[in-house]
C-alpha cells in the first residue's frame, strides 16, 4: 500500500489550480454573485422594462401608422399592431413625456442590464445544456432575451445619436425586435419571477456570507449576508469543492430551474471587497449618471446644460425668437433659399379644387396662436413655443369642408430627401383648434430652419409629423 508523501515542517501544500473552463462553477469567483443580487436586478428590469415597451408601443402608435403608408414604416406588422388607436391631441406635452420616458428610463436601465447580464454569466454556460423541457423553455426565451435587449439597446442608443450605423431602417428594426424581446421577457419572466420572490424573502439568504475569509470565519469573525446586513461567520456555509455547485443543481427539482442559487454562487470565491448592496449602489450610480447627462433634452431648463451625453443637450443652438432645438437644417434635407422666397405657393386641395397662397395671403387669414413643444422620437423635446398663424381646420374650410365632420390631411414638405417628407394628419387633429399652419414663432417669423415661409404645428404629435417648409396640404380621408 503506497502512503502519501511526508510535508516538510513549515512547508506548504500548493493550492490547486483554479478551473481553466468557464463551464466549470469553480472558473467564476466572484463573490458578489448569487441568487440576492440577481434576484434584485431582475425585479428592477421587470417594472423598468415593462414601461419602456410600453411607453415604445405609445410612440409608434402616436404615428398614426394605420392612416396612412406615409406614416407607416412597419407595413407588414399584421396582428402585432392590435393595439392602435387613434392618437389624441390632450394634454398637448403627451408625446414628450411617453418619448421622454421611454428614451431616459432605457438609457438609465443599461448599467442594471449590464449588471444583470454579468450576475447570471454561469448560467449561461453551464452543463448540461437542457436538462428538461422546461428547462430547455428558459434556456431558449434566455438566448432570445439577452440577444433582444442587446439589440433593441444598441439600436435605441444608436438612434438617439443620430449614427444610422445598422442596416435598414431604424423603425421596422425596433419595432419587430421589441416584439421578439418582449415574447422572450413574458416567458423568461413567467418562469423566474416567482422563484424570484420567494428567493427575497427566504431567510436561507441570511445564513449565506458573500466574502470567504478562510479561518477567520471560523474564529467568529462577522461578515455581510446576501444583502448586505451583518450575521456571524459561524452561520457561514464556507467553501465548497470545485464542481459542488453543479451538484446541487442536478439535485434541483425535475422541472430543470434552478432554485438554489448554486449556478450563480461561487464555490470558491475570491476575497470580497465590496457588498452586494455596495455593488447596487455602483450600479445605481451609473444609472444616476446616465439621467443627469441625459434628461435634461427632455425636459429642458437648467438640466439641458448637464445633457452632455445627448445631441440636443448642452444647452440651445441659439439666441434669439428662433433660438430652440432643431432636428433638420434646410441644407440637411435639400430645401433651396429659392424655393421659399416670393414666388413660393402653397396648394391646398380638396373637394373644391385647389387653392394657391402666397405668405402674404396666409398673412392676411385670421392669425390664432398656441403654445406647444415640439417633441422628437431621439427623446429630445423643446419648452412650448409661442406658435403663430392660420388654424388648419380654416384651411380645410377654404378646401370646401366647411360644414360637416372635417377630413384627414396629407401635408407635403418642399425637402428632397430624408424621411417623412409627406406626413398625414388624422381629422381630430385638424379639428384641434390649437392645430396651425405656423407662420410665425415667438413674436417673429419662422427661421429657415424652423420651417419658413410655414410649417405644421400640431399639439402632442411627434416632431417628424410637424412638417417644415410646407408645400401642399390635401384635405380627403386617408383611411
Amino acid at each position: 500500500m503506497r502512503t502519501a508523501p511526508r510535508r516538510r515542517p513549515g512547508s506548504r501544500l500548493r493550492p490547486p489550480a483554479h478551473p481553466v473552463l468557464p463551464t466549470s462553477p469553480g472558473f467564476w469567483r466572484s463573490p458578489l454573485r448569487g441568487p440576492w443580487f440577481t434576484s434584485v436586478l431582475g425585479l428592477v428590469l421587470l417594472f423598468g422594462l415593462l414601461v419602456v415597451f410600453v411607453t415604445g408601443l405609445l410612440s409608434y402608435a402616436a404615428y398614426n401608422p394605420s392612416l396612412s403608408p406615409v406614416n407607416d414604416k412597419t407595413p407588414d406588422k399584421g396582428v402585432l399592431g392590435f393595439y392602435l388607436f387613434d392618437w389624441p391631441t390632450d394634454p398637448h406635452w403627451l408625446y414628450r413625456l411617453t418619448q421622454g420616458v421611454h428614451v431616459t428610463l432605457g438609457l438609465a436601465l443599461i448599467p442594471v442590464v449590464l449588471a444583470k447580464l454579468w450576475s447570471v454569466v454561469p448560467r449561461l454556460w453551464s452543463l448540461p445544456p437542457v436538462r428538461s423541457l422546461a428547462h430547455g423553455a428558459e434556456r431558449l426565451s434566455l438566448l432570445l432575451l439577452v440577444g433582444g435587449v442587446l439589440f433593441q439597446f444598441a439600436t435605441g442608443v444608436l438612434n438617439i445619436q443620430l449614427d444610422y450605423l445598422f442596416p435598414g431602417s431604424f423603425y421596422p428594426l425596433h419595432f419587430y425586435g421589441a416584439w421578439v424581446f418582449f415574447a422572450a421577457f413574458a416567458l423568461h419572466a413567467a418562469l423566474r419571477v416567482p422563484q424570484a420572490l420567494r428567493t427575497l424573502r427566504s431567510g436561507e439568504l441570511r445564513t449565506r456570507g458573500t466574502r470567504d475569509k478562510g479561518d477567520a470565519h471560523r474564529d467568529g469573525e462577522r461578515d455581510e449576508d446576501e444583502d448586505g446586513s451583518r450575521t456571524d461567520a459561524g452561520t457561514h456555509a464556507g467553501p465548497t469543492p470545485h464542481g459542488a455547485g453543479a451538484h446541487a443543481e442536478l439535485l434541483a427539482p425535475a422541472t430543470g430551474l434552478a432554485s438554489t442559487g448554486a449556478e450563480l454562487r461561487s464555490p470558491d470565491p475570491d476575497p470580497g471587497t465590496l457588498t452586494r448592496r455596495g455593488a447596487l449602489g455602483v450600479v445605481g450610480a451609473g444609472s444616476a449618471l446616465l439621467v443627469v447627462t441625459t434628461v435634461g433634452q427632455s425636459i429642458g431648463g437648467p438640466l439641458r446644460e448637464t445633457a452632455l451625453f445627448a445631441p440636443h443637450g448642452g444647452g440651445e443652438p441659439g439666441g434669439g425668437p428662433g433660438g430652440f432645438q432643431i432636428n433638420k437644417t434646410m441644407a440637411a434635407v435639400g430645401v433651396r433659399v429659392q424655393q421659399t422666397g416670393e414666388a413660393w405657393r402653397l396648394a391646398v386641395e380638396g373637394r373644391a379644387g385647389t387653392v394657391r397662397l402666397s405668405r402674404a395671403d396666409l398673412l392676411a387669414m385670421r392669425q390664432y396662436g398656441a403654445a406647444l413643444p415640439i417633441a422628437c422620437v431621439e427623446g429630445w423635446s423643446t419648452p412650448d413655443q409661442d406658435w403663430r398663424g392660420v388654424r388648419l381646420r380654416d384651411l380645410a374650410g377654404l378646401a370646401g369642408y366647411r360644414d360637416g365632420p372635417l377630413p384627414d390631411l396629407l401635408v407635403e414638405s418642399l425637402q428632397t430627401r430624408g424621411a417623412f417628407r409627406r406626413a398625414a394628419l388624422r381629422a381630430n387633429q385638424v379639428a384641434d383648434p390649437r392645430s396651425l399652419l405656423a407662420l410665425a414663432v415667438n413674436g417673429a417669423p419662422l427661421t429657415p430652419d424652423h420651417g419658413f415661409p410655414a410649417r405644421v404645428i400640431v399639439p402632442a404629435a411627434p416632431g417628424v409629423l410637424n412638417t417644415k417648409w410646407v408645400a401642399r396640404l390635401t384635405f380627403g380621408d386617408l383611411t
